[in-house]
């Protein structure tokens, strides 16, 4: 009993941290969700639809990452938003944005996290999607 009361302490004391606040992180856990689906383009960035998108939102963040290699940069960027739902064309991030490009053969799975953000840049919601490429 007393092994259990000494490792769920030291759990306890461990995951104190977690939701300790970082300059620049976004607090998931306490956001509310947007909606968000992608359909990939060839040649471009995806077309996206999104939902739940918080009054006072001005803007998207947009950030791909590779869940097979998550230490590659895909980049991604933002984009202007008015409203409570938006359709993003292919093609709207420009910039940082590196599409999937997995290893010959192999099919990866990407996942977008799309951030809702006020005039000053503070985070309003938080949505995410994911899809295998190539399909």
């Amino acid at each position: 009993m007393l092994k259990l009361a000494v490792v769920a302490g030291a759990a306890a004391i461990a995951l104190a941290g977690c939701n300790e606040s970082r300059p620049g992180a976004a607090q998931t856990s306490a956001l509310p969700h947007m909606s968000v689906a992608f359909n990939w383009c060839s040649g471009a960035s995806p077309s996206f639809k999104i939902g739940q998108i918080p009054t006072g939102t001005k803007s998207l963040r947009l950030k791909l990452v590779d869940r097979d290699v998550p230490t590659w940069n895909h980049g991604g960027g933002d984009v202007q938003v008015g409203g409570p739902t938006a359709n993003v064309p292919c093609g709207a991030i420009s910039g940082a944005y590196n599409g999937p490009n997995p290893p010959a053969g192999q099919v990866h799975t990407y996942e977008w996290t799309l951030t809702a953000l006020d005039g000053s840049g503070a985070a309003l919601a938080i949505g995410t999607a994911s899809k295998k490429y190539p399909q």
